[in-house]
């Protein structure tokens, strides 16, 4: 059973949410909150296995939400999922350099909604690859605190190259044909390099791999 909180200042839209998960045999809403504080809160109580948390809410939006869900390791397995009206903004970039495993825009079509909750809680990021280019594009050729405390020493020479291919928006199976590997064999090195960058998923590990430096931002 997969665990859902829902964390939206706007009832209407999380009677929306909650409408769809209710009726679905392996999602449980187990909680709602309307402000990321209460949201935090209801994280701690319940530890449910998504926490879908509204990117600007009172009291607590949802970039801080996810920051202190993030940092406190008894929510190391709450994979956070940002809700956005706006698409690739600039508080979708925050969130997930502060500990967010993806996002979805609210206009999403239920059925994807759906699959989108199952991937998350498989502790896969909702970062298909042609988001995360678009993601590199609009932010990553931005100035950056590149050369940051990410130390990548710990890589071995694989690793580091299928971390660089991660943030270039490939998939396993991509990496597999780039390096000629196989894709499981990808998922190991990918696996390992997060584990040791202590990268809580792909998300974060596509903003490491800018912000050590390993990838070069390609200026437009």
């Amino acid at each position: 059973m997969i665990r859902v909180l829902l964390v939206d200042d706007q009832p209407l839209l999380r009677s929306g949410f909650r409408a769809l998960l209710d009726v679905e045999d392996d999602i449980e809403v187990v909680a709602e909150a309307a402000d990321g504080q209460e949201g935090l809160a209801l994280a701690r109580e319940h530890l449910p296995d998504i926490a879908l948390i509204d990117i600007q809410m009172p009291v607590m939006d949802g970039i801080e939400a996810t920051r202190r869900i993030a940092a406190d390791p008894a929510l190391a397995r709450v994979h956070v999922v940002i809700l956005t009206n706006y698409g690739l903004d600039e508080h979708v970039f925050h969130a997930l350099r502060a500990g967010a495993a993806g996002f979805l825009v609210k206009d999403i079509e239920p059925e994807d909604f759906l699959h989108s909750v199952r991937v998350a809680a498989r502790g896969d990021a909702l970062l298909a690859p042609s988001i995360t280019r678009k993601l590199i594009n609009r932010y990553v050729t931005e100035p950056l605190h590149t050369g940051a405390d990410t130390n990548l020493n710990g890589l071995t020479n694989r690793e580091r190259e299928s971390v660089a291919l991660v943030a270039q928006g490939l998939s396993n199976d991509q990496i597999a044909e780039r390096m000629v590997i196989s894709p499981l064999t990808a998922k190991t090195h990918v696996n390992r390099a997060m584990a040791k960058l202590h990268a809580r998923d792909r998300a974060h590990l596509v903003v490491l791999a800018y912000e050590s430096g390993l990838v070069a931002p390609r200026h437009r």
